[in-house]
């Protein structure tokens, strides 16, 4: 599994080095900037939560040859679900390492690889520790009818991912992406269903269920990995707050241009697919009095919605040191920005603008 993580890490920087080096403007992260990689993502959790729910039995649906590959070769089990975690996760790990990733830039190649190595090893730790330390084993509760259970239940957890990335795809390709992932995914539960039947019934609905399914990826599936022609609408302030700005989509220069107009500027550097973002946008940003004090000392709101690939919010998370969101600056006229931590703090931010 430590191998999966690691190996895993190691492959994503080197991507994304390669891809700097080539000219391409990319961030920790951009694996989800891509609608098609967010969709597959979905059909898979899909799969997972089917399975785990009891739905079907990968052993009972692969030819013979294929069923046993998971108990024959574990540890090639255990490595592949390593790199299914990484490719999954490690977009809400940059709020965590955003300056040693920012570092990575700067560093010749063997030496930014060895930090991805690094971080991949952080997050596998645990699991290795476990795996050295026997008394952590014989802690562990008995094998029984409870696991069972558990197992059903952590379908769910798997179910509410979908959600999230349905809803990520939706800030990507619009609502009507959306609905069509959400069609394709009822088309290829329908088709997996199918498959567990027996006798005739199988031998009818699995080819017709397996064909629909095909036929409406062909239909829909431009739709899903279309990117949607307008940005992410910026969210307005709650109307209990009297005389706040409403946020502004970022752009090159305009905070420049804002702040030689003589007025302080914050921007938030965001994503829909990063979770971290999002309880910042719902916690911190929302509270009324934050807003008010943006509202009082007439701070202009911008917000650079990095959920799809954009060379210009990348060129400027460069600059300040960072390759990934969530990352929040507030610029003031005479003075140098002020970058805050990725878990944004009332506190921090109120202060900050006092001193305006």
């Amino acid at each position: 599994y430590t191998a999966g993580v690691v190996l895993s890490f190691l492959l994503l920087g080197a991507l994304m080095l390669g891809l700097r080096s080539a000219g391409e403007a990319v961030g920790w992260g951009f694996q989800l900037q891509s609608p098609a990689v967010v969709a597959s993502l979905a059909a898979l959790f899909t799969l997972i939560g089917l399975n785990l729910a009891g739905v079907f039995e990968f052993g009972r649906m692969l030819p013979s040859s294929l069923a046993g590959l998971q108990a024959r070769h574990p540890v090639l089990d255990a490595f592949l679900t390593g790199v299914l975690a990484v490719a999954v996760a490690s977009p809400c790990t940059a709020p965590f390492m955003g300056a040693s990733l920012g570092l990575t830039a700067t560093l010749p190649a063997g030496q930014a690889l060895s930090i991805f190595a690094a971080l991949g090893l952080g997050l596998a730790l645990p699991y290795l520790l476990a795996s050295w330390l026997p008394a952590f084993a014989r802690a562990l509760p008995r094998p029984g009818a409870w696991m069972d259970t558990l197992r059903r239940l952590l379908a769910f957890p798997m179910f509410a991912t979908v959600v999230w990335l349905v809803w990520v795809l939706g800030q990507q390709s619009g609502i009507n992406g959306a609905a069509a992932l959400l069609a394709l995914l009822v088309a290829l539960s329908m088709a997996v269903w199918a498959l567990t039947l027996r006798g005739a019934t199988r031998a009818v609905l699995a080819p017709l269920s397996i064909a629909a399914c095909a036929w409406l990826v062909w239909l829909w599936g431009p739709n899903i990995i279309e990117l949607e022609s307008t940005p992410m609408a910026a969210a307005s302030a709650p109307s209990g707050v009297a005389g706040v700005t409403s946020w502004q989509p970022w752009r090159p220069g305009l905070a420049d241009e804002l702040v030689a107009q003589g007025r302080p500027v914050f921007v938030d550097y965001t994503a829909a697919w990063c979770v971290t973002c999002q309880y910042n946008k719902n916690t911190t940003l929302a509270s009324a009095a934050v807003l008010q004090d943006f509202a009082t000392k007439n701070v202009a709101l911008l917000r650079a919605d990095w959920t799809r690939r954009d060379p210009a919010i990348t060129a400027a998370l460069a600059q300040l040191g960072r390759s990934g969101v969530p990352v929040y600056v507030l610029h003031a006229p005479g003075k140098a920005p002020v970058v805050f931590s990725e878990i944004l703090g009332e506190s921090e931010l109120r202060a900050a603008m006092s001193a305006l």
